[in-house]
């Protein structure tokens, strides 16, 4: 595994991975280079075939210095990953826990993870991206970029496709899907391999989220944490743009 293709983005821009990661990263490369079971996400496996993802690894949610790693991480790519190419993807993984905790205690943390970005981004929030998220053209934004975001955690069984070795999240500017949409050709062929592949890898039908971004229908939200069943969802989206970025240095995470 060598740094000069993975390439790690830190908050010294250190080349080092710590032990904790080692397992998680062979394992999250692993299911992404699989030949016997496809991994769904097309764009996601090519780009880290060709060395276009980037990655982070985070001690906990819940310290200051590592939230402050976080968000310079993301910051940092941010302000380069027009330059990496596009099928480029920041993956961030978090120190394994020594227990697996439920799905519900999963999503809490991904959205309080989205809210300690939020309180720590610079930037104000992009004019023609709307701030509420029922809206088609919602999308969750950090310095100043609109980005598609996943989870994954071990608590996922069913829906193989999010789970993990421990919680992660997967950034994907909004950038990198230009040209991909339901009225492409290219759309249309990456959404039939991906639909293709996940009736096969998860052992839970498609979920009834998943849609095109700026559809009538569509709430991005809603894709970004999947549970392992289509039936059960939180019922409104739990992150709020709060504030102006002139706050962002005056207030407590916590």
């Amino acid at each position: 595994m060598a740094p000069s293709i993975y390439t790690l983005i830190d908050i010294d821009r250190s080349p080092r991975i710590p032990s904790w990661g080692k397992n998680v990263f062979n394992q999250f490369e692993q299911d992404l280079l699989s030949e016997t079971n496809p991994f769904p996400c097309v764009l996601g496996v090519e780009g880290f075939k060709n060395g276009l993802l980037r990655f982070a690894f985070v001690r906990s949610l819940y310290e200051i210095a590592s939230l402050q790693q976080f968000a310079a991480s993301l910051r940092l790519y941010v302000e380069t990953f027009r330059t990496i190419g596009r099928n480029t993807s920041f993956v961030v993984f978090f120190k394994p826990e020594p227990y697996v905790k439920t799905m519900e205690q999963y999503e809490k943390q991904f959205w309080d993870a989205l809210h300690y970005l939020h309180e720590l981004d610079e930037k104000e929030w992009p004019s023609h991206i709307p701030k509420d998220p029922n809206d088609p053209m919602w999308e969750f934004c950090f310095h100043g970029e609109p980005i598609f975001v996943v989870c994954n955690s071990p608590a996922h069984e069913k829906r193989k496709s999010r789970r993990s070795e421990t919680f992660m999240m997967t950034f994907q500017p909004r950038w990198v899907f230009e040209g991909i949409s339901a009225e492409t050709k290219m759309g249309q062929q990456v959404k039939k391999v991906v639909r293709e592949r996940l009736e096969t890898y998860d052992e839970v039908e498609v979920h009834p989220a998943l849609g095109w971004y700026g559809s009538v229908t569509n709430r991005e939200w809603q894709q970004y944490f999947l549970r392992d069943d289509n039936e059960s969802s939180l019922s409104k989206c739990p992150f709020h743009v709060k504030r102006s970025a002139e706050h962002v240095h005056k207030k407590s995470l916590y």
